[in-house]
């Protein structure tokens, strides 16, 4: 495992309704590069075929997919069960993941997630998600879903980009709100991933580079543990500061270890 710190976050990144990874790819890039260029971003197509017209024919090429089927008041739903077994499956296979990066149908997917495996409904044996990007989410409105998955606010670090002319800003604000200290950023534009401005792309530069930093703390702590190094720094301050350290890096190294076990489990 020495080389563990070196290696990228993973992200799974979950494409809007009847289009597919490939264009949620290209949606991305439109965003500065140097915002995600410490992490692996994976792009999985839906588990169904669209099944009717794409709102991106003509824009991109096909085939286009879509996770799951849904009625016109988005309380009840078809394949959905289906769908995350799908992708748990895929995230204990081709994983772990690190976190998640969703717009609208996929973005409202990953909260579910997010939100089920925080209760230990899914996933179970894999390490907690430690950040969720969300462009155009929403939450579901099946009242047997939201006593789960919503039940709590979700501990994870998340961004969410509502727009002012999405017609679904209103939802997009109510998911933000099933987070602990979510970031919001705003932007003029409709039910899209946003252009965006110098600003917007210092929030989400910053808030990576913050997430990458933790990371990579967590994970060197993890290794000067291992090998005696941060024992001797303890030992060297005074007894009241020794203690806060020793406290918050057990806490740390509980999480990197947990992690790192099923990592070994999944290769063994």
């Amino acid at each position: 495992m020495e080389d563990t710190k070196e290696k990228k976050m993973k992200i799974l990144c979950l494409h809007g309704f009847r289009t597919s990874g490939g264009f949620l790819q290209k949606q991305i890039s439109k965003w500065d590069p140097s915002i995600f260029a410490q992490f692996d971003m994976v792009f999985p197509d839906g588990i169904f075929p669209a099944g009717g017209k794409s709102d991106i024919e003509g824009i991109f090429p096909p085939p286009y997919f879509e996770w799951f089927q849904f009625d016109k008041d988005f309380t009840e739903y078809t394949n959905l069960e289906e769908c995350i077994s799908y992708l748990c499956e895929y995230i204990t296979s081709k994983g772990p993941f690190d976190g998640f990066l969703g717009f609208s149908q996929g973005a409202t997917l990953s909260a579910l997630l997010l939100g089920y495996q925080a209760q230990g409904k899914v996933l179970k044996e894999h390490p907690p998600m430690k950040l969720f990007v969300s462009v155009s989410g929403s939450k579901f409105r099946d009242p047997r879903i939201c006593e789960v998955a919503y039940k709590d606010p979700i501990k994870v670090k998340s961004v969410h980009f509502i727009g002012a002319k999405d017609w679904l800003k209103l939802p997009s604000e109510e998911l933000a709100t099933a987070f602990d200290s979510p970031l919001i950023i705003r932007h003029p534009q409709g039910h899209t991933v946003p252009r965006l401005d110098e600003a917007a792309t210092e929030q989400l530069r910053s808030w990576t580079a913050e997430i990458v930093k933790c990371n990579n703390y967590a994970v060197e702590k993890k290794h000067e543990l291992e090998n005696g190094e941060a024992k001797v720094e303890i030992e060297e301050k005074k007894p009241e500061e020794a203690c806060k350290i020793h406290n918050h890096e057990k806490s740390v190294i509980n999480t990197i270890n947990k992690e790192l076990e099923v990592v070994d489990a999944a290769q063994a």
